[in-house]
């Protein structure tokens, strides 16, 4: 019994099946906007979207008490906000771990439809990247 067999355990039918659209969505958006960061002209829209895209998967999660997708996304959301608030770019090393909390996440996205246990979190993930612009 995976992740799937859980949620639709626990919670009605229907609000797992309309988390499960709106996750697949926001984790197919989250590369591009990652990347458009990199592009002043789109940084402020970008970065404001990434993180509403990790604040709606948090409450998501939590309310259906998946516990370690929560408590990445309330990291990368915090992270978000710090650089929401001090920077106005990204260096090279801050979008390289963003894309590979993105494939994280896209594998939970995975784990979900095939109905297995979610994947564990890369260590690597929970260590920030130098976030200052050199």
């Amino acid at each position: 019994m995976g992740i799937r067999s859980d949620l639709d355990t626990n919670f009605d039918y229907e609000i797992v099946d309309e988390f499960l659209d709106h996750y697949s969505m926001m984790v197919e958006s989250m590369e591009t906007m990652i990347i458009d960061l990199s592009k002043p002209n789109m940084f402020d829209q970008s970065i404001n979207e990434l993180f509403r895209v990790f604040h709606n998967i948090k409450s998501a999660t939590g309310y259906l008490q998946i516990e370690q997708m929560k408590k990445l996304s309330a990291f990368v959301e915090d992270s978000l906000e710090q650089i929401r608030s001090n920077h106005t770019s990204v260096n090279e090393e801050t979008v390289t771990w963003l894309l590979n909390i993105s494939d994280m996440f896209a594998q939970w996205n995975d784990d979900l439809k095939l109905d297995n246990s979610l994947s564990h979190i890369k260590y690597s993930l929970l260590k920030l990247p130098d976030l200052d612009i050199i």
